[in-house]
């Protein structure tokens, strides 16, 4: 997302994709009221193929926390990767985001609060300060935060009550207030927090080179 959103803004996002979408942040957007928002959000409507596909995509735009531009940039990247399907690298990068890698640690309630945390200089990797919410974490890198960061609130409050119910097992974490983590193996595509089609992502970016 260019802006960031406020709490109500973000569940109407959910409510608009009938999915909640942990990055966000707090649960309970389709509690109230499951359908989208609006005086017409509660009734049925015929969707086009084109606006399945857009949905799909744009639940990887708002969990991410991207504009669009960014994730064509990153579409174009993984179709140059042979190794395995492109989605899949699609994927794999996306979780490797250093904002997503907070969250997924929660360490941040949303991935918004990551990269607040980012910017503000309380996130380091090897030992040295990352202040960019998109550098890609590598596999043996090692995460941790500042002093600032370990008594950052935020931090302590996801510890406390996270957001999602477990660390992906591709982080290895060690220490209990003051957490450190490596990232001891790629993320897998299963990993992902909320309901995807990925064929449908693929297929809305079928012309992208």
């Amino acid at each position: 997302m260019a802006k960031s959103t406020t709490g109500r803004a973000r569940f109407k996002i959910q409510r608009a994709l009938g999915l909640e979408l942990p990055g966000l942040g707090k649960a309970g957007a389709l509690e109230r009221r499951p359908y989208g928002p609006g005086v017409h959000g509660n009734k049925r409507k015929k969707i086009s193929d084109y606006a399945v596909r857009l949905k799909e995509k744009q639940k990887l735009v708002y969990h991410y926390g991207l504009r669009e531009s960014q994730l064509v940039t990153y579409v174009k990247k993984a179709k140059k990767n042979k190794t395995r399907a492109w989605m899949d690298t699609l994927i794999i990068t996306l979780e490797s985001r250093l904002n997503n890698v907070l969250f997924r640690l929660n360490w941040a309630p949303s991935v918004p609060a990551a990269s607040q945390m980012i910017a503000h200089g309380q996130v380091l990797v090897n030992g040295k300060k990352v202040d960019k919410s998109s550098y890609l974490v590598q596999v043996g890198d090692v995460i941790t935060l500042s002093d600032k960061g370990y008594n950052n609130q935020l931090y302590k409050q996801s510890l406390e009550t996270p957001r999602l119910p477990s660390v992906p097992a591709c982080f290895t974490v060690e220490g209990t207030d003051k957490q450190k983590a490596t990232l001891s193996a790629e993320a897998l595509p299963a990993d992902i927090p909320f309901e995807y089609n990925g064929q449908l992502v693929t297929e809305y970016y079928w012309k992208v080179k």
